[in-house]
């Protein structure tokens, strides 16, 4: 019998209390399966590598078409699956928490919200408007047991210096983020710089490429959760 959406809530949440682990980012329902069968734990959707796989480029896929293929890899396997939710599909927080609600109903038991508008043009949200979007996404959660990522996009855009986006991993912990993420990191001090700074909270990392990093490094460093992209 597969697990019911609530225990995989539970268990998604239970990943992330101790220990380090990956979670990678199929692109469709065969891929899902694929990666259940080599023992992850957990999946996450991917924004570009969906868009990739569509012929697409990064940030085209509008809600419909992504809450669609979310509810298709959830329903894919019995994996907890956590979401990349762009930037909630809308600028203003109650436009957010209303696609937030739609993407908790596809059974996920994660999703992430960024504070960039546009990759391309390196553009973000101000920093106070940021966190009311984390604010309202959490609001938005309620009591589903959902796991919500912050994303702070400012160094992989190269728009903001470390601390920058320190100071909004801080204050999207404080809005109510369970988990935070700056893709784009590589240093370990910065790294270990995230964990210190939101603690007890957990960290994603973005690993692979030119990183350098191993599963075994990232948790010396005091992450709990690696994804890889998409």
């Amino acid at each position: 019998m597969m697990p019911t959406i609530a225990e995989r809530r539970r268990l998604f949440r239970e990943l992330h209390r101790a220990g380090c682990f990956a979670i990678p980012n199929p692109w469709d329902a065969g891929t899902a399966r694929y990666l259940q069968q080599l023992g992850f734990k957990a999946i996450a959707t991917t924004s570009a590598g969906y868009a990739f796989s569509r012929g697409a480029p990064d940030g085209s896929v509008q809600r419909d078409d992504m809450l669609a293929h979310i509810k298709e890899l959830v329903e894919a396997t019995d994996l907890p699956v956590s979401a990349d939710f762009e930037d909630g599909y809308a600028p203003e927080p109650e436009a957010v928490a209303e696609n937030v609600r739609l993407c908790v109903a596809t059974g996920v038991a994660g999703l992430s919200i960024e504070d960039a508008i546009d990759h391309t043009q390196g553009r973000l949200y101000d920093f106070d408007l940021a966190v009311e979007r984390i604010q309202a996404a959490r609001e938005a959660i309620a009591e589903s047991d959902v796991i919500l990522v912050g994303r702070a996009e400012g160094i992989l855009v190269g728009r903001e210096s470390f601390d920058q986006v320190l100071k909004r991993l801080r204050a999207y912990s404080e809005a109510g983020a369970d988990c935070l993420y700056a893709p784009g990191v590589r240093e370990p001090q910065q790294i270990k710089s995230i964990v210190a700074a939101v603690a007890p909270k957990p960290v994603n990392l973005l690993i692979g490429g030119s990183i350098g990093l191993t599963m075994k490094d990232a948790q010396a460093l005091g992450v709990r959760r690696v994804s890889v992209g998409g």
